[in-house]
């Protein structure tokens, strides 16, 4: 069984590194950069990275000056947008079996598992990456 909000490692990261890359204002910055200061793998990290630049959210230079920078301006990347390059269309969740068990009418969580889908989506579809960047800012503080 799943938790009630699904939200893969994957996700997490591709969330959280935009974020530092929106901190760090076009500056290019390698994998192995990222990936210390969130204290993840970098092997997982850089697919993760691949993914989103295959969905042109980032883009990635080589050489020695080089690594990854955004895609498009902080100001115009929503964080729905990062979530669905890597999770797909985040969908209402009815049920946390992956073979539904109810049969729709009746359901132990009533309409809550579509509720909190419905607040999440409606929050990563208003929140622009913009807003995310202060995290990181704070933290080189």
């Amino acid at each position: 069984m799943n938790n009630i909000i699904r939200l893969s490692e994957a996700a997490s990261l591709a969330l959280h590194a935009m974020a530092f890359l929106a901190s760090r204002e076009g500056r290019p910055t390698r994998v192995k950069e990222i990936a210390s200061s969130l204290g993840v793998s970098e092997s997982h990290l850089a697919k993760v990275l691949q993914r989103l630049g295959r969905q042109g959210l980032l883009k990635s230079t080589r050489g020695p000056k080089g690594g990854f920078i955004l895609g498009r301006p902080a100001e115009e990347i929503r964080l729905l947008e990062i979530y669905e390059a890597i999770e797909g269309p985040l969908l209402p969740e009815k049920c946390l079996f992956e073979t539904p068990i109810c049969d729709g009418l009746y359901c132990i969580w009533g309409g809550l598992l579509e509720e909190i889908t419905k607040v999440a989506r409606n929050y990563l579809a208003q929140t622009k990456l913009i807003e995310t960047k202060r995290v990181f800012e704070k933290k080189a503080q």
